[in-house]
């Protein structure tokens, strides 16, 4: 399957599920100054999800150009000496703004890799924020994943900021396991080797981090997912590293 083809899967699926399609924004912020680059598909949504802005939709789907060159989620370090990490990459996502919360983003994201794109459901995993049961019960009880399957991991892992300060919350990735010829022989997603690929990370948005550290909570809920384009595409694709999609080739 063509990149070209996952992408309008992608936009097809949300849109049957009443999301607007939104165009990527530039990778240059607009009048953000806390940002160098657009480094995930939510920035242009920051303002909606702080309540500072009203759009004419609930839902919205875009793939974003992302470049990570600097801060807590800038990834730099790991470009070159993984499979997986690029400093420039699109960005798949679903939001948001007041509407549907955990139980939607999860059914969502499980349905579209399982059923669109069809996926392995026995090589997925999925971890959630340490304290977060409602998201554990719902990827056990409800979508059925095993116990031994569902990870339970700190802040470093599952609780995302787009910088120092702004919307920020707790969240739940999807990983596949792609066996131990890619990495150990025994680990689990938290383990840095190129076994674990995390293909889609949910976060809910719950929170307004202040310039103290302090998180004040946001008036309504919001989801922000990302998922990497070239990452689905090397799953799918079955190459060996993300240089080795279409995308590159």
């Amino acid at each position: 399957m063509k990149s070209t083809l996952i992408r309008k899967k992608f936009f097809d699926f949300f849109a049957k599920h009443n999301h607007t399609s939104v165009p990527s924004s530039s990778l240059i912020p607009a009048q953000d100054p806390t940002l160098l680059f657009t480094n995930a598909g939510m920035n242009q949504f920051k303002d909606v999800f702080l309540g500072k802005e009203q759009r004419t939709y609930k839902r919205a789907v875009s793939i974003q150009k992302c470049m990570r060159a600097g801060g807590k989620h800038n990834d730099l370090e790991n470009v070159g000496f993984t499979k997986r990490h690029l400093t420039f990459f699109e960005m798949m996502g679903n939001f948001s703004f007041g509407d549907y919360f955990k139980r939607e983003a999860i059914r969502f994201a499980w349905d579209f890799l399982t059923k669109e794109i069809g996926l392995d459901v026995s090589k997925l995993h999925a971890t959630v924020y340490l304290t977060d049961d409602e998201s554990y019960d719902i990827w056990n009880k409800e979508i059925g994943i095993p116990t031994e399957r569902i990870h339970k991991l700190g802040a470093e892992y599952n609780f995302w900021q787009m910088g120092d300060m702004g919307p920020c919350g707790p969240c739940s990735e999807i990983h596949i396991d792609r066996g131990p010829e890619f990495g150990c022989a025994q680990c689990d997603p938290s383990c840095d080797c190129d076994r674990f690929l995390e293909i889609w990370n949910l976060v809910f948005m719950q929170f307004d981090r202040q310039s103290d550290g302090t998180d004040l909570p946001l008036k309504q809920t919001g989801v922000d997912t990302g998922m990497g384009l070239e990452r689905l595409c090397s799953i799918v694709q079955n190459v060996d590293s993300v240089f080795q999609t279409d995308v590159f080739a």
